[in-house]
């Protein structure tokens, strides 16, 4: 029973990391279809003004959407890595020299997660916003870094599933 309930929270994490990819992805087609639509408006066929902050929308969205992919990508072992000089090593070894570089890769998305938490803070601090649509700066900034440190655990959980894996 244990098993299966370990078994069933970690299908339930893989569901919730993947999901949040899925989310990632539907705001890149919602974002193209707003420049598709942007572009079409500034066209000499229809001659009207863009939509409005289009570039604005761009970059937040952009970036949002690339923080929601980065923990599938970590969970699926999508990374690029280098094995040359491991190739030879036994099964065994090359799992715990990938567990270490994903224990590395979880302090440094630790790190990138602390400090878009310090540039949110002060972004809200400071009542920054974005030039056009007065979106406040702090909100993207703050995903931004709730998902970096989603990617922080997500490594640390691969990193566990690699030193538990049976040789």
């Amino acid at each position: 029973m244990a098993t299966q309930g370990r078994g069933s929270a970690a299908s339930d994490f893989d569901r919730a990391v993947r999901g949040i990819a899925l989310i990632g992805g539907i705001l890149l087609i919602a974002l193209s279809v707003t420049v598709v639509v942007s572009v079409t408006l500034r066209s000499d066929l229809v001659g009207a003004a863009g939509v409005p902050g289009d570039f604005e929308v761009v970059q937040i969205a952009t970036a949002i959407a690339a923080f929601c992919f980065l923990p599938w990508c970590q969970l699926r072992r999508g990374n690029i890595f280098v094995d040359t000089f491991t190739l030879k090593l036994p099964a065994r070894w090359q799992r715990r020299i990938d567990a270490l570089w994903d224990i590395v890769y979880a302090l440094v998305m630790a790190l990138v997660a602390w400090r878009l938490a310090v540039g949110a803070r002060a972004a809200f601090a400071t009542g920054e916003n974005s030039m056009v649509l007065q979106v406040p700066s702090y909100l993207p900034i703050a995903l931004c870094s709730g998902l970096a440190a989603l990617v922080a655990a997500v490594a640390i959980v691969t990193a566990l599933r690699l030193l538990r894996t049976p040789a």
